[in-house]
């Protein structure tokens, strides 16, 4: 099992940016976010398809994106749903049904690394499903509906997730259409995985693999890219 694919989802409008423009599509050193973050995949060997997860009104210029760019392992560009949840259900199911392991990735954290990605997946070849995570820096407090402090959970066992998440596909389509027919949205996929009772294993990531929410994560992502750039001259 030498080979994966992948599931990007770009479907989204991020409203938290306030800008007219949807994030993904923001210009970051004179490509949009999505750019980069597809570039990162495309570029590695192990990699076999990219599914891209838009909104409909974006295919056409996503297919313009994938020729300017070069992004030959995007194989299918398809319209997103009304949720996350429901854009990666129709990602997965465009994949051949012979993949074997599919990582989830989102369309707005162009800083993951090849590393990264790659331990992920050898994680999942291993033990059927696995996210990158870093450990919470913050203490972490449970608050109830008038904001009063109700415990503090230790922090060693907190951990922040992030993208790519990677499973084996037949397992995350099993868990998808087990949410589907419970009608129960989770807030990523590990967790329609964990309730089907199975484990999903963790893989330390890195802080720099932000994901672009607000006009702060945008700086962030500037001064990342130009610390980049100076490294690669």
């Amino acid at each position: 099992m030498d080979k994966f694919s992948v599931v990007v989802v770009a479907a989204g409008t991020g409203t938290r940016m306030g800008t007219p423009e949807s994030k993904q599509y923001l210009p970051l050193h004179g490509k949009p976010v999505l750019i980069h973050t597809l570039a990162v995949f495309q570029a590695i060997d192990q990699v076999e398809r990219i599914v891209l997860v838009v909104g409909a009104a974006d295919i056409s210029r996503c297919e313009l994106y994938k020729e300017r760019y070069g992004l030959a392992k995007v194989e299918r560009i398809v319209a997103g749903g009304k949720d996350r949840q429901e854009s990666v259900y129709l990602g997965i199911q465009s994949l051949p049904s012979a993949t074997e392991v599919v990582l989830v990735h989102d369309g707005v954290r162009p800083f993951v690394s090849e590393e990264q990605i790659l331990s992920c997946w050898r994680e999942a070849v291993r033990h059927d499903a696995a996210v990158l995570a870093v450990p919470v820096k913050d203490t972490i407090k449970i608050v109830d509906a008038s904001r009063r402090i109700i415990s503090t959970p230790e922090r060693q066992s907190l951990w922040a997730v992030q993208t790519p998440q990677a499973f084996r596909l037949s397992l995350l389509k099993e868990a998808h259409e087990r949410a589907r027919a419970d009608r129960f949205v989770g807030t990523d996929d590990a967790m329609l995985v964990e309730r089907l009772g199975k484990t999903v294993r963790v893989v330390e990531g890195d802080y720099r693999n932000i994901k672009l929410t607000t006009p702060e994560d945008m700086l962030w992502a500037n001064w990342l890219m130009e610390r980049k750039g100076g490294a690669d001259g």
